[in-house]
């Protein structure tokens, strides 16, 4: 693990001025411990128009961020095809990097990333940073704590008709390296390895319900794109330390259910929030309740300060020569955990060992605050 380098906030260039920017850019420029030096983008005209937006320097291509000594950690925000390759150049340029999920498309480049950090004594942490949030740190320290006896059983349940609805360029969550598996298998993939530790085998199935889809807002609306994964997965995983749980990931459900996270274990049931998002309320479920206002409210307790956190989570890891709290070997036990899941869909439902595993970070405090300035 490499150590500290330099003193102060942490210098931060984004590369990818996408959606999703936005977001990490509101957040990130109101964090006193990084300093968000430049946005770099294919198209420099975009990132310019990104950096202006949320009061960035500077902006341009990525050769001119990585060139940049002042920037300490690169935010990898590309497709997610484009993360390994971004990954590595950033890594050679001597840049630690927070990279958006998934991790890689498959586990010889997930592999490739993993040894090229420890080969270089650099980081790699990755997305979904949902795990520190309030919801999911609440519910893990519950379930440390014993609220529910020892956790047995999970559920899962992502379903939706699919992004082509709201996004305005939703190809990429069609091809390979998207879908439902891929998209967002990660957040609630990420949050069972939290709360029930690594998993050990799975089996699944999948289908595609159409080998088009039609693009139905914005600026391309109407325009026909090709659907080249499983747009409906479902899932059976077992952990190494026992227990088991049952997912679904759809783009083709007509009927919608997000945000679906039970733990139930020998002495109740908790329901987490989504794990998409960084708050919520969570219930506690007893033998012998039966309707919802029966269960226990209970309020998620730390920081809600939301896409970002992973960020400065690792500044401060960096400067002060501690582990990452959603490091690199995390996000790519959860790779292996989506593409073993993957594999079995392709294979008839054969079940998949699971080769990896993980040690688990410790639970946040509740009043860990990714806005304090700290270095």
């Amino acid at each position: 693990m490499s150590g500290s380098v330099g003193v102060g906030s942490v210098g931060v260039g984004v590369i990818g001025a996408g959606v999703i920017s936005q977001q990490y850019l509101e957040n990130l420029t109101r964090a006193a411990d990084v300093r968000v030096l430049m946005v770099a983008d294919l198209d420099v005209d975009r990132a310019a128009a990104r950096a202006a937006e949320y009061g960035v320097p500077s902006s341009g291509s990525v050769a001119e961020l990585l060139a940049r000594d002042d920037i300490e950690i690169v935010v990898n925000l590309t497709i997610p095809a484009a993360h390994v390759p971004v990954a590595l150049e950033a890594l050679a340029a001597g840049k630690h990097v927070f990279t958006e999920k998934p991790f890689a498309l498959d586990l010889e480049s997930g592999s490739e990333l993993l040894a090229a950090s420890r080969a270089s004594g650099l980081r790699v942490a990755c997305a979904p940073d949902t795990v520190l949030g309030a919801g999911i740190q609440t519910g893990r320290r519950l379930i440390e704590s014993g609220a529910i006896g020892t956790p047995l059983t999970a559920l899962t349940l992502f379903q939706v008709s699919g992004p082509e609805t709201w996004h305005p360029n939703p190809d990429f969550l069609y091809a390979r390296g998207g879908g439902p598996l891929f998209d967002m298998g990660p957040y609630y993939l990420s949050t069972l390895v939290q709360v029930m530790g690594p998993a050990s085998r799975v089996t699944a199935r999948g289908s595609r319900a159409r080998d088009t889809r039609v693009i139905g807002s914005g600026p391309r609306a109407g325009e026909t794109f090709p659907v080249e994964v499983p747009t409906h997965i479902s899932a059976l995983i077992d952990f190494e330390r026992g227990g088991s749980a049952q997912s679904t990931f759809s783009f083709q459900a007509s009927r919608p259910r997000v945000g679906v996270v039970e733990i139930a274990g020998t002495e109740g049931t908790l329901v987490l929030p989504d794990p998409n998002m960084f708050d919520g309320e969570l219930r506690l479920w007893r033998d012998g309740m039966f309707e919802e206002s029966e269960a226990e409210l209970i309020p998620a307790v730390g920081s809600t300060f939301s896409r970002g956190a992973g960020v400065v989570d690792l500044a401060r890891a960096i400067r002060e020569g501690r582990p990452e709290r959603t490091p690199g070997d995390f996000a790519f036990h959860v790779l292996d955990l989506m593409v073993s899941i993957q594999a079995s869909a392709e294979g008839d439902g054969q079940a998949v060992a699971i080769e990896s595993s993980v040690d688990l970070p410790p639970a946040l405090p509740e009043d860990w605050d990714p806005t304090a300035a700290t270095l």
